[in-house]
């Protein structure tokens, strides 16, 4: 390999890591001059691994790409189960989305309502040297919005057209290929299953509670989030009985707002697409919206949308099942969702509240986060968040998202 061709920040990408970044470069035929290395995003945007942007100059042209880059530290790849999350990503862009794809074209679904994900032009799956390299998307005039802030109504409605297209082709390839589904939902593995054997994660739901108590007002308001944060296990395992079930899909497992880019054209939103993956294994759908859901909109604007945010997923289930000569009734009914919306009330409360704790904390927090993580593991990182007092503008933003999700619990009968 032609080392000189690299510029920037690329000292912690290894050199299994850095040979095959250049063999994919090479594919792309563009007589390479330079490859520039820059970070992409603010600290705290990409948590669980190293993502950067490439740009390729050559005699036949340039291109710019995204890197995503496993680390090798030990302490953090068995803090995050590194291996386990690439090799989710890995089969997602190199199998599962492509053959979702491939049902709708197979089916002339018009290209506007196909599945849209970013171009993958290469993916090592080889432990510890992961590398997932994807579409620059930002070259196609897409970008994320403002994690702090809640996501307006038509981004949401957007996302949940998206969900509903998503979800709905795991049952074409179940109805059509049941064994290729179940190949794939063997291959992709739930994080939940592996923090379930943790020993300690119990004592860290623990020290969550002791750590968002001191953000809420009343003692009815600490009595809700006691039971709600206790028995997290107990709650995962209950659940985890869906994921063979009929209404199961594969689905995107980690709908935050960092993991939604959008394109918008003179101020109107047209597209939006999902770019993250590691999180992806066989679930109950509501695992997908109702995260989205709490996670990137705030009680004011759920009061009075959520019900019918509900009814349009299912519309656009049901249309994009229609397609494929199939009924969203007859596999996964709006009554089946209202169900779904208490029997995951627990689960989805516990796990919004564990990442609000983390999302909603500003850079220089996230940096000291990351080095916990490097020396500590997990707990290390939990430790870390006890120790440090929130800056009042964290403190604010986590506690206002808290008190939104205790409202929304206690408006639609969730406790």
């Amino acid at each position: 390999m032609s080392q000189y061709k690299f510029e920037g920040e690329f000292s912690n990408i290894s050199e299994r890591q850095l040979d095959f970044i250049h063999e994919v470069i090479l594919k792309q035929n563009l007589q390479v001059d330079k490859v520039i290395f820059s970070p992409l995003g603010k600290p705290g945007d990409n948590f669980m691994s190293d993502v950067k942007r490439i740009s390729i100059e050559g005699d036949h042209g340039s291109l710019k790409m995204i890197v995503k880059v496993a680390s090798d530290l030990e302490a953090v790849r068995v803090a995050t189960g590194t291996e386990l999350l690439f090799t989710n990503e890995h089969v997602m862009y190199t199998e599962v989305l492509p053959k979702l794809v491939a049902l709708q074209k197979e089916a002339g679904v018009p290209e506007d309502e196909q599945l849209r994900y970013a171009k993958c032009y290469g993916s090592l799956n080889e432990a510890p040297n992961e590398v997932l390299i994807l579409e620059d998307l930002n070259e196609s005039k897409f970008r994320m919005l403002n994690k702090f802030e809640p996501l307006p109504e038509e981004c949401i409605r957007i996302i949940l057209k998206n969900f509903g297209i998503f979800h709905s082709l795991s049952y074409v390839l179940k109805n059509k290929e049941p064994a290729t589904y179940d190949l794939f939902s063997s291959k992709l593995k739930d994080t939940w299953d592996v923090r379930v054997n943790d020993p300690n994660v119990g004592l860290q739901f623990e020290m969550l509670t002791k750590m968002v108590l001191p953000l809420l007002d009343n003692d009815i308001q600490k009595s809700i989030v006691k039971d709600k944060l206790s028995n997290v296990v107990q709650e995962v395992l209950k659940r985890s009985e869906d994921k063979n079930s009929g209404t199961s899909v594969i689905h995107q497992g980690d709908a935050w707002t960092n993991n939604f880019m959008f394109r918008f054209e003179e101020g109107d939103l047209r597209e939006s697409v999902m770019v993250d993956y590691q999180a992806s294994s066989s679930h109950n759908p509501m695992t997908d919206i109702l995260f989205m859901i709490y996670i990137c909109t705030d009680h004011e604007v759920r009061s009075k949308n959520l019900h019918d945010w509900l009814d349009y997923y299912h519309s656009e289930l049901d249309k994009s099942l229609s397609h494929f000569g199939l009924n969203a009734n007859d596999i996964y009914s709006r009554d089946q969702i209202d169900a779904d919306l208490k029997r995951y009330g627990k689960l989805l409360f516990a796990t919004t509240v564990l990442f609000n704790n983390i999302l909603m904390r500003d850079a220089s927090e996230v940096a000291a986060m990351m080095e916990a993580l490097k020396v500590g593991g997990f707990d290390g990182v939990m430790e870390n968040m006890d120790k440090h007092e929130m800056p009042k503008e964290t403190f604010d933003r986590a506690k206002k998202r808290l008190l939104d999700l205790i409202e929304t619990y206690t408006q639609y009968d969730l406790l």
